[in-house]
């Protein structure tokens, strides 16, 4: 009976030893070797990403759905679960490309409507300056 014991402790304390072993193998990604365009990118490819998941790689897919082709990296930050801190952890993984181009109808009841800017938090709270405007009609 204490035979069984020490062997059914032993076996436990080996298999605690090879899990604790292997954790930080298996909890670290592998980045891309590649920034991944988030204009394009689908959730497979997001999910490359350290510091995206499935939750926040949908997140991204939504966001882009709604509002557009992202401008920056930096309107990431709009996005629930996406700080400061974890968008620079984040950022030499990411780029930002023109989207695939979506052929426009020209007559007028099809024609889409311009698409909003994403949702983005205050840049006043962050950095107590008014958040800086741009317009379609201006030249660069």
């Amino acid at each position: 009976m204490l035979r069984r014991r020490l062997s059914v402790q032993r076996s436990f304390l080996a298999l605690l030893v090879l899990t604790v072993a292997l954790y930080p193998a298996a909890a670290k990604k592998k980045p891309p070797a590649h920034p991944i365009n988030i204009n394009t990118a689908g959730s497979a490819d997001l999910q490359q990403v350290p510091g995206i998941g499935p939750s926040t790689a949908q997140k991204i897919l939504d966001t882009r759905k709604s509002y557009g082709s992202f401008k920056t990296v930096d309107d990431l930050l709009a996005i629930k679960g996406i700080g400061p801190e974890k968008l620079e952890k984040m950022r030499k993984y990411l780029t930002v490309g023109k989207s695939p181009s979506k052929k426009q109808s020209t007559s007028p009841q099809t024609a889409a409507a311009p698409a909003k800017p994403p949702p983005t938090k205050s840049l006043a709270k962050q950095t107590g300056t008014p958040a800086p405007t741009t317009s379609d009609d201006e030249e660069p």
